[in-house]
């Protein structure tokens, strides 16, 4: 009985959509502890943690940021590609502020507004214009980082505010990004899932067209969700800002878009739209993230390492989808019964 009881407790996570994300995640961790054994190991310095696992948590928080956004606007069919561009315009303007020997207050609130108002562009042409998403964002793909340059006048600006910076490096036991990362997760999840709002997103992402027949106003919607995107790129970009202490008008946030993208569907949220996952979401940052400190680690060649990253993303999207697994089940039976017929004879 005991037994019958474990087996269906594992048959339904092995069922649940953040089984597999998990699975890669523990395996690329038990990769690096095989090859690194110190590398599960986590020790107090100086009144914080130290550890290549903390490391990557800290590394993996504006990732988790950008994916978070990007979840909630796959999920109603939509796609921001323009992020990676918002986190370089929200990190000159933050620096600009601090630079100019603002208040912290305002370089933060700058960053985080600028962020809203780029979200806000996109949504605008996406939901009310008519604009189709990839078109829509790469506007803002392509002429973000050169109203960066402009925001900067071509260089790259560096600071020493100490208040600024603890926003990106600051410890309390563990990075302060890892609090911020923790907490819009929480705040998403309450948002997403305790709210209508949540079931809105997923009857838009299903069928607009029926979900404005039942009083949903879905451009109002889809507005609110790239202006949110927008947001936590924003954020993301003053945490790169401030962890590296200077703002790279090329260089901040270059193709954490396409991490983003990739987080989101190993985390099991469709393209195509309707149900989304907003854990698996997180888990497949951060497997992103282990992902990439793992081919830095082993010494894999620059030049390669797109390649193999790619090969990775690849077998983890293969071993997801239900599909590859039918045929390989199919495959197995095969196999059997002909091995079966062979016996018989």
């Amino acid at each position: 009985m005991e037994k019958t009881k474990n087996d269906n407790i594992f048959s339904r996570f092995y069922n649940m959509t953040i089984f597999w994300p998990l699975v890669c995640l523990i395996t690329i961790i038990f990769i690096n502890f095989i090859i690194n054994p110190g590398f599960l190991k986590i020790e107090m310095k100086d009144g914080h943690l130290f550890g290549s696992l903390i490391d990557i948590l800290n590394r993996a928080a504006p990732l988790i940021l950008i994916s978070l956004g990007m979840t909630i606007v796959i999920a109603v069919q939509g796609i921001d590609i323009s992020v990676g561009s918002i986190i370089a315009i929200s990190a000159c303007v933050s620096a600009t502020v601090i630079v100019s020997n603002g208040p912290v207050i305002l370089a933060i609130c700058a960053g985080l507004f600028v962020g809203l108002i780029c979200g806000m562009w996109n949504g605008f042409l996406v939901a009310y214009i008519g604009v189709q998403p990839m078109v829509g964002t790469l506007i803002l793909y392509i002429v973000g980082r050169g109203i960066a340059q402009l925001i900067t006048d071509g260089k790259i600006l560096t600071f020493t505010n100490k208040s600024f910076i603890f926003l990106g490096t600051g410890y309390l036991l563990i990075p302060i990004p890892v609090y911020i990362a923790i907490a819009v997760t929480l705040i998403m999840y309450f948002i997403i899932r305790k709210t209508s709002l949540g079931l809105f997103v997923e009857a838009i992402g299903v069928n607009r067209e029926a979900s404005r027949f039942s009083g949903i106003n879905s451009k109002k919607v889809i507005f609110a969700l790239y202006a949110i995107c927008g947001l936590l790129a924003g954020l993301a970009g003053l945490i790169i800002c401030s962890n590296i202490k200077s703002a790279d008008a090329n260089n901040a946030g270059q193709w954490l878009e396409l991490d983003a993208i990739l987080s989101v569907v190993i985390g099991g949220t469709s393209m195509s739209g309707g149900r989304f996952y907003l854990g698996g979401t997180v888990v497949g940052a951060l497997f992103i993230q282990s992902l990439t400190t793992t081919i830095y680690s082993i010494g894999v060649p620059p030049e390669v390492t797109l390649v193999v990253k790619a090969i990775v993303v690849i077998t983890v999207v293969l071993i997801q989808s239900p599909i590859f697994r039918k045929m390989l089940n199919r495959n197995n039976i095969f196999r059997n019964y002909k091995t079966k017929k062979v016996a018989e004879i």
